[in-house]
């Protein structure tokens, strides 16, 4: 009766389990995975927020497939660019599902870096398309293994995905790797993906770091953003893509991109009317932000330095932290003994595919409050050791 896309294995691990056990009982729970900016008691305009989704023209239904232009056109000035280029979507995710049906037939093929977050492989899967994995490697810091990149790409391989930074990693794509990247793509007529949502969070200034990707590739090259990570607004539901590469074969992606916005329509009036203004109040918000991130990454520092056997690893980016513990107990079994024990909640690294065990991540979005107690929890479970 149900189709094959959806025949996901959907019993609970022995964290879920756990989880929900703990939920049931009342038992207190530091939960150190969540990455929802409107439960974390984030410093918002919230009135100026409010007013900018019920300017006039909010009640007016004329919908243009690619966005209003207006709201295109504030996104286009954020970047210098035409807004011609600018495609509007409802969500990072839906971007992607468009990209799918732009690129690829069903059983079609996209190269994925691994380690990273899982969510594109179910994407990928609601469209018929395959995921094949592409490793990064650590040396100290992340970088694309180009040669087994390559060496993954068959004859129905499509599309090369970036996740830039990389969502847990924090690693920038540097201009050196996009460089060697485009040569790939050149050679095996590969369009490249990337997915830009936690661009504007680097750590420091970095001079080898590439820009927005569909402004710097020389192939088809798509840029994804949005209202969810840059405005820390998620429940606002508006995402956009940025179309580059050489200018035929741009002109066409944006016309088929044309046809498949026509048949969804999916982005709301009151957003895309309030998107100017939502994309200045985003300034403060993403300085809220990032404080937030420097003091949460300070305190684990602090709180690690008390468990020499647990390792911060270095980041350039993001919103998480990623942490190498000893490899006396699984993944799943460091996530159950914190849980069971400490009463915090952690991510296994297998749920990135971490190609190495002994990997936690942690979301660097928490309340510091609940954040900093967390820490010192894993610290203390770890100090031992």
């Amino acid at each position: 009766m149900f189709s094959r896309r959806t025949g996901w294995d959907l019993a609970p691990n022995r964290l879920t389990l756990l989880l929900e056990e703990r939920r049931r009982s009342g038992a207190p729970i530091l939960d150190l995975t969540e990455s929802n900016p409107t439960a974390v008691w984030l410093d918002v305009p919230g009135d100026e927020i409010r007013a900018a989704i019920s300017l006039p023209g909010s009640l007016l239904y004329a919908p243009d497939p690619m966005g209003l232009p207006s709201a295109r056109a504030a996104v286009a000035a954020r970047y210098g660019i035409d807004p011609g280029r600018i495609v509007l979507t409802a969500s990072t995710s839906e971007a992607y599902s468009w990209l799918f049906k732009l690129l690829c037939d069903p059983g079609d093929e996209v190269l994925a870096p691994t380690p990273s977050y899982p969510l594109c492989e179910y994407l990928a899967m609601l469209e018929s398309v395959v995921v094949r994995p592409y490793p990064l490697g650590w040396d100290g810091s992340w970088h694309i293994e180009l040669g087994a990149l390559e060496a993954a790409i068959r004859p129905t391989t499509r599309a090369v995905l970036v996740v830039h930074p990389n969502n847990p990693t924090g690693a920038f794509l540097k201009r050196e790797e996009l460089r060697a990247l485009d040569a790939i793509c050149a050679r095996h007529d590969l369009a490249i993906v990337s997915d830009e949502v936690f661009h504007e969070y680097g750590l420091a200034d970095d001079d080898r770091r590439a820009g927005m990707v569909a402004l710097e590739s020389g192939v088809l090259s798509f840029s994804m953003s949005g209202l969810s990570k840059q405005a820390g607004l998620p429940q606002l539901k508006c995402g956009w893509i940025v179309v580059g590469g050489p200018e035929e074969v741009r002109s066409k992606a944006l016309e088929r991109l044309e046809m498949i916005a026509d048949t969804y329509l999916s982005v709301a009036t009151p957003v895309q009317v309030g998107l100017a203004r939502l994309l200045e109040l985003a300034d403060s918000i993403r300085a809220s932000i990032r404080s937030r991130l420097a003091k949460n990454r300070a305190s684990l520092s602090r709180a690690l330095s008390a468990a020499p056997s647990v390792q911060l690893l270095d980041s350039e980016g993001g919103w998480y932290a990623v942490l190498r513990v000893p490899a006396i107990r699984s993944e799943e079994e460091w996530a159950l003994e914190l849980l069971g024990s400490q009463g915090v909640l952690v991510q296994p690294g297998y749920f990135f595919d971490f190609a190495t065990g002994g990997i936690l991540v942690l979301s660097l979005l928490c309340r510091e409050d609940v954040f900093t107690d967390g820490a010192l929890r894993i610290a203390r479970s770890a100090s031992g050791l």
